[in-house]
C-alpha cells in the first residue's frame, strides 16, 4: 500500500450552504471549519486546500449557550491605550452581526498561511439572502446532524 497525497488535479471543490438559523454558535463553527480544510474527505491531504466553499447564511440568529452573549470580545487598535471590547451580544445585535461567526470559525482553523487561503472560500451572511445562486450551491442540514445542534431560545 502507497499513502495517497493528493495533487492539484485531485482536488473537487463543491459550494456548500449552511442555515445557521437556531444552530448553537460553536458546533456550526467546528462543522464549516472541518468543510474548510477538507476533512470529511477520504482524500485529505493536509498540506493541500481541499476543503469546499462554504455560504453560512442567517449568521445574525445564531444561537450561544450559557452567559456567552455577555462574554466580550476584545482587540486592539495598535495605539496605547487602544484595547477595545464589545459582547458578542452587542455584535449580533449590532452592524456586523457575521463577525461572530467567522470570528468563532477562524479561531477552529491553524494558524498559518494554508487557513487563511482557505478561509477565503467562506461566505457569511447576516439575512437569508445571498449572492451565490449562480454556484447552485448543496444545501447541509446540520439541525438534523444533532439534536444538540440547535437551540431554540
Amino acid at each position: 500500500m502507497k499513502t495517497f497525497t493528493a495533487t492539484p488535479a485531485d482536488i473537487e471543490k463543491k459550494w456548500i450552504l449552511i442555515d445557521a438559523e437556531g444552530v448553537v454558535l460553536g458546533r456550526l463553527a467546528s462543522i464549516v471549519a472541518m468543510r474548510l480544510r477538507g476533512k470529511h474527505k477520504p482524500t485529505f491531504t493536509p498540506h493541500m486546500d481541499m476543503g469546499d466553499n462554504v455560504i453560512v447564511i442567517n449568521a445574525d440568529k445564531v444561537q450561544l449557550t450559557g452567559d456567552k452573549r455577555e462574554e466580550n470580545f476584545y482587540w486592539h487598535t495598535g495605539h496605547p491605550g487602544g484595547i477595545k471590547s464589545r459582547t458578542k451580544g452587542q455584535i449580533l445585535d449590532g452592524n456586523h452581526p457575521e463577525r461572530v461567526v467567522e470570528n468563532a470559525i477562524r479561531r477552529m482553523l491553524p494558524r498559518n498561511r494554508l487557513s487563511r487561503q482557505q478561509l477565503s472560500h467562506l461566505r457569511v451572511f447576516a439575512g437569508a439572502e445571498h449572492g451565490m445562486n449562480a454556484q447552485q450551491p448543496e444545501v447541509l442540514d446540520v439541525k438534523s446532524m444533532n439534536k444538540k445542534n440547535t437551540r431554540t431560545a
